[in-house]
């Protein structure tokens, strides 16, 4: 097993899409009685403490959600670990490996606050009974678990308790501020967090744990950077800590919050996110009648791609009826698949089709509003049908009143809300399109 043990060594099995990892995580899914499994524990004893990290993370990446006795009983013996990160690494490797009775005799025989808190973490809804526990972090998780399922009537206690554990538990919580904001966030609370964080940003004992919150408040609602960017510029201070930098550049992507407060940001050096553009590509060709229709004479008639399909399509209508072929070509392009070209060319077909199409029509784009990779496509296609498309003004007013965010799957949370926010703007943009077009 040379192989293994250098891979691990070298760190390549933790490498995401390494293929020494892909075969470590094959092996260990096929058979956990295999040779790479069993030497994989035994490495778990390895004197350099980067080997035991790299191990403990690979033995947390069996993925067929059966338990795994060797590996907790592996992990129970580090929970004592000199090195911080393999401790934290085994509380969850017990847990994950199926040993939830055992990573509960551990949380309460054990002293040690980092794999305590780490245990208590990897164990959830099982620690919600431990209010009492002496360590604030354990307190805090368990205060969490039982708020996020808790009557309203019990609210209040709750709050009270966490408030008065944040900054202890912060100590062993790094991410204190974004959990809680997150409970609260399911709970729909929208008003409370606004009035937490000024709380918390308040003092500067809890000031990170406020902007962490705040940061979490801005990914789930649209409001927070309105609300909440006056409250962490006020706070910034002389100079300006990480969390709140961080606070500062994800309220920055928030048209609304940039537009409102944008002469009060100006005098605070931080990083504004940056904001995605679409590329431009090239220029626009100049097609007329005779030079559009030899474009598509060259495409079969059911092609699903073409490239300036406005511009082609538009001088064909300029110039008078499409053909049979061009309109069953413009009819494949629009109705055979949803995405960025359906949503270009709807608005031709309802040139050409004219006004008994518009139902059939709008009942393709309307559903596609709130879709974060094609929304903002059939928003401006909606756009370019002008006052043609008031029957779609309840649906774009829909996405524009929204208070939380748009479900988005992005890399990170910031660009989730950045497409959110691409959503707003161009839903916006096209209302105000169309209601200019019918006033005119």
């Amino acid at each position: 097993m040379k192989w293994l043990d250098e891979a691990v060594s070298a760190g390549d099995a933790t490498t995401a899409a390494h293929p020494a990892r892909i075969a470590i995580l094959d092996a260990m899914n096929a058979a956990r009685t295999g040779p790479v499994p069993v030497r994989l524990l035994q490495l778990s004893r390895a004197d350099d403490p980067f080997v035991r990290r790299e191990v403990m993370d690979l033995l947390s990446c069996a993925g067929d959600g059966r338990p795994w006795p060797e590996a907790a009983e592996a992990a129970l013996a580090r929970l004592t670990d000199p090195d911080e990160e393999v401790r934290r690494l085994a509380a969850y490797l017990v847990v994950r490996a199926g040993s939830r009775d055992a990573a509960l005799r551990a949380l309460a025989s054990l002293t040690e606050p980092v794999v305590r808190t780490a245990l208590a973490d990897s164990l959830r809804g099982s620690v919600a009974h431990l209010h009492d526990d002496p360590l604030a972090s354990v307190r805090f998780l368990a205060r969490l678990e039982t708020l996020g399922v808790a009557p309203p009537r019990q609210w209040p206690a709750l709050d009270r308790a966490l408030f008065s554990d944040a900054r202890a538990a912060a100590r062993h919580l790094d991410d204190a501020g974004e959990r809680w904001g997150r409970v609260l966030y399911r709970l729909g609370r929208e008003r409370h967090v606004y009035a937490l964080a000024a709380r918390l940003l308040g003092a500067p004992g809890t000031r990170d744990i406020g902007a962490d919150l705040v940061r979490e408040a801005c990914h789930g609602w649209r409001a927070a950077p309105v609300e909440l960017l006056p409250r962490l510029v006020r706070h910034c201070g002389r100079g300006i800590c990480p969390a709140m930098a961080r606070a500062l550049t994800t309220a920055s992507i928030s048209e609304a919050a940039m537009h409102r407060h944008g002469v009060l940001i100006a005098a605070v050096p931080f990083t504004p996110y940056p904001k995605a553009r679409r590329p431009s590509g090239s220029p626009t060709p100049s097609y007329d009648s005779t030079t559009a229709a030899a474009v598509l004479q060259a495409k079969p008639v059911d092609t699903g791609r073409l490239r300036r399909a406005p511009e082609i399509f538009g001088a064909l209508l300029d110039a008078g009826p499409l053909t049979f072929r061009q309109a069953a070509q413009l009819y494949n392009l629009t109705f055979k698949r949803p995405g960025r070209m359906q949503a270009v060319c709807a608005p031709l077909w309802l040139r050409h089709a004219g006004p008994t199409a518009l139902p059939r029509i709008l009942a393709l784009m309307t559903p596609h509003l709130g879709d974060y990779v094609m929304g903002e496509y059939y928003a401006e296609g909606l756009a370019r049908m002008g006052r043609h498309a008031m029957p779609a003004l309840p649906s774009l007013t829909a996405l524009i009143d929204r208070r939380t965010r748009v479900p988005v799957n992005d890399s990170t949370r910031d660009g989730e809300m950045l497409l959110d926010e691409c959503l707003l703007a161009a839903a916006i943009d096209a209302r105000r399109t169309i209601l200019a077009d019918t006033a005119a």
